[in-house]
């Protein structure tokens, strides 16, 4: 039996006080930091591949089903606003399509085919890089996805939360995050869901760094596209160039963003 699908540690738990259940699924989530910890030699390997597409003009592709692939989209829908890159660079795919987004597609995880067919609607090329993403490490429509990129000779990753697992048996970066049972027994959404989530900040913001798409610790490509942001971005800019809001307001106002201010300005 997988690990995240041993029973729990905790039993009786319809008979536990609010308080009870709180502190318990809390004991078990400072678990999953020290397994991600656990996993940092293969995470590395993954982002360094990762860098290596998509400098050279590559995407990163998620394929998941349930939690799993929403988690994909969810981390693929922030490299935009959060980075600047275009839409498209990073790119999350679930069994069952945008439907299964908010609801659950019957049977749509237990297609082997689909996800390269999905693949394809993007132009997928040896440029890129598949990464699925699977709790279990045995959901069919990711092994299929990925044993077909490979057999390609496209680039492939996981994020998978179980030891010798069919997932990471076939991608060239397995990440295996082994996260143990959860507080209600195969509830994956949990621990294990938290981990990938975690997995993926790591990825996507490395990556990025990595690419010159921060600047000390700013995220200087960030679109403005709010209030705060703006704020942020003009704060941004008053902390590095040493001027004032109205200063900086302008030249946000003049150049549309905080790379292209700080650029303009600096060129003087």
């Amino acid at each position: 039996m997988s690990t995240t699908e041993t029973p729990s540690l905790f039993n009786n738990l319809e008979t536990f006080s609010t308080q009870e259940i709180l502190a318990g699924i809390n004991s078990v989530d400072q678990t999953v930091p020290q397994a991600v910890a656990k996993a940092l030699p293969q995470i590395e390997a993954l982002v360094e591949a990762t860098v290596a597409r998509l400098g050279k003009g590559g995407r990163l592709f998620y394929i998941g089903a349930g939690t799993s692939g929403r988690l994909g989209i969810l981390d693929a829908s922030e490299c935009p606003p959060t980075f600047g890159v275009p839409h498209g660079v990073v790119v999350g795919l679930i069994a069952g399509g945008d439907t299964a987004i908010r609801k659950a597609v019957e049977n749509a995880e237990d297609d082997a085919a689909q996800a390269w067919q999905d693949l394809l609607a993007y132009n997928i090329t040896e440029q890129d890089i598949v990464v699925g993403i699977a709790a279990s490490g045995r959901t069919p429509y990711v092994i299929g996805g990925l044993e077909q990129a490979r057999q390609r000779g496209i680039a492939t990753g996981c994020i998978v939360c179980n030891a010798g697992s069919a997932v990471a048996a076939v991608a060239e970066f397995p990440v295996e995050v082994v996260t143990g049972p959860e507080f209600v027994t195969g509830s994956t959404r949990m621990k294990a869901g938290t981990a990938q989530k975690l997995v993926l900040n790591m990825l996507t913001t490395a990556t990025f760094i990595r690419l010159g798409r921060v600047k000390g610790n700013k995220m200087i490509d960030m679109q403005l596209s709010n209030a705060k942001l703006v704020d942020r971005g003009e704060r941004m800019l008053m902390d590095e160039l040493h001027i004032s809001q109205p200063e900086a307001a302008e030249l946000l106002r003049q150049h549309g963003s905080v790379r292209a201010a700080l650029e303009g300005h600096n060129g003087r």
